[in-house]
């Protein structure tokens, strides 16, 4: 069985993708920026799955948070900073939270890391389509999921041969963000599969990535095919 770490696997995506890998008999560490978040839902995803603290914020704290992890096969970053953010109301602070949590705090994460990578580990790293699809109030939120695709493809190169990939979700239908838009979204009358994508989608194209040995430095996107309307 395989050794995980999900950074931001106390809630949304990257619970899902927890606790299939700890469904399937994987060892498992979650984090969340609250000890006892983690903890608490480690203990209800079970199996052999254990909680740390980790703030993505502070860079500084990262090395040391993931201290007492030996061996790892996967790392899937998805935890975030999102919030409306745009030039003409510019929050100078938020968007230095933002870009400090996306691209410094998910490139220490794998600096930290990648020393006990077994042979054969595989790292993705979350995005969005925010990136190709910009909205009002998205500058930040566009530019650092941008920043991903950059940011995958020079860590395929630096810690290779360990493999580096992106997944950028469009809109997930079921998440805790869209529950109460899972078919009113306008998305869904631009999507030819009629539907949003899901959670379960989105985790079965993470483990894609972490298990398909030909795939590095790539951007995966999953969102049912939606189209620009």
């Amino acid at each position: 069985m395989s050794r995980a770490v999900v950074v931001g696997g106390s809630s949304g995506l990257g619970r899902a993708i927890a606790q299939r890998a700890a469904d399937r008999g994987d060892t498992v560490v979650i984090t969340s920026r609250d000890k006892a978040r983690a903890q608490a839902v480690a203990a209800e995803i079970g199996g052999a799955t254990s909680g740390i603290a980790l703030d993505l914020a502070d860079p500084r704290t990262i090395a040391q948070s993931l201290a007492e992890i030996t061996e790892v096969d996967h790392v899937v970053v998805t935890a975030i900073h999102q919030t409306t953010n745009t030039i003409a109301a510019f929050d100078i602070a938020d968007a230095l939270k933002g870009v400090t949590v996306k691209l410094i705090g998910y490139a220490e994460v794998v600096r930290a890391l990648h020393g006990r990578f077994r042979p054969g580990a595989a790292v993705v790293l979350f995005g969005g389509l925010a990136k190709e699809r910009p909205y009002p109030g998205s500058t930040m939120v566009t530019t650092v999921n941008a920043g991903i695709t950059g940011l995958t493809r020079t860590l395929a190169t630096e810690i290779a041969p360990f493999r580096v990939n992106a997944v950028h979700p469009g809109v997930v239908g079921d998440s805790p963000k869209w529950i109460d838009q899972t078919t009113t979204h306008p998305a869904v009358a631009r999507t030819p599969i009629g539907r949003l994508v899901t959670m379960d989608e989105v985790a079965d194209a993470t483990e894609f990535l972490l298990r398909n040995g030909g795939m590095n430095g790539q951007d995966l996107f999953i969102d049912g095919g939606c189209v620009i309307g």
